[in-house]
């Protein structure tokens, strides 16, 4: 039976980065909309005019039995979250994923953005460290992904990063990260936890999407009825960041970040090399 490589060409790498990019802008656009009183239909709608306008279309689409452009997760809901009618509150926490395929590539990426609520700043403080040490453990794995030597090492890199906050937060452990390129889903798997397995080896043309989805209180975590939304059994709340990164001759890149990830790896003193 025929078996795809997990890694990329330098030609394949480089047909990578505009819809990385895409994705990138689209987020941008949704987080600007995040508000009270705004529905997640008219972020989702922000997102796809986004990708149709460079030319894009939604991958989230392509999967079968979804119709938006996006997967708008709030509160207790951590992931897949389906937008619609519901408005956003204020304290409010809102994670948003989406993905843009152009030209048979694909890229990916999530974001957690809480609503501000003058009136109850402890709940947002809360939120926003949940949401903060989501993103910085995301952060870490990319380091050892830049680093490392096999895949496994992303996943220790995530839960020590969370363990070390002393939050005592979960992590989903059903819902994992993933290979990306021609689909949006493809192996090897990303576990954001330690595993016994090393993984595959990390090395040049490997393009990986990094996504910790983590929640304020228990892991344990259901399917809503509607058949995707996956939310905290507990009601405690979720953050999910993502980004879609690739490792090449030259080093490592973020590709659904503008600056390829220099921000977020400054901090690990990693400088990320562009793809050429």
């Amino acid at each position: 039976m025929f078996r795809r490589s997990i890694y990329k060409t330098p030609a394949q790498l480089r047909g990578m980065i505009e819809p990385g990019l895409i994705t990138a802008e689209a987020l941008r656009a949704v987080r600007e909309l995040v508000a009270p009183g705004v529905s997640t239909a008219e972020l989702d709608a922000a997102a796809s005019r986004v990708i149709t306008a460079r030319g894009a279309e939604s991958n989230f689409m392509l999967v079968r039995g979804y119709r938006h452009t996006t997967c708008i997760s709030v509160n207790e809901e951590v992931v897949h979250g389906i937008p619609g009618e519901r408005v956003l509150q204020p304290g409010d926490i809102v994670s948003i994923d989406a993905g843009a395929q152009l030209r048979g590539w694909n890229g990916d990426s999530a974001i957690t953005v809480v609503v501000p609520d003058a009136d109850r700043p402890e709940l947002v403080a809360e939120r926003e460290e949940l949401s903060r040490v989501t993103e910085g453990s995301m952060w870490a794995g990319i380091a050892a992904m830049a680093r490392g030597s096999h895949i496994g090492e992303i996943g220790a890199a995530v839960e020590d990063f969370v363990v070390a906050s002393g939050h005592g937060y979960g992590i989903l452990r059903d819902y994992v990260g993933h290979g990306i390129g021609r689909k949006m889903h493809e192996a090897p798997s990303v576990f954001n936890y330690r595993t016994p397995d090393p993984g595959p080896r990390i090395q040049p043309g490997l393009v990986l999407a990094i996504e910790p989805m983590i929640v304020a209180g228990s892991e344990e975590t259901f399917v809503e009825d509607d058949d995707w939304t996956v939310s905290t059994v507990d009601g405690s709340a979720g953050s999910h960041w993502e980004h879609s990164v690739a490792v090449h001759d030259g080093g490592i890149w973020v590709l659904t970040a503008p600056d390829g990830g220099a921000a977020g790896l400054a901090p690990f003193g990693i400088r990320p090399t562009a793809i050429d």
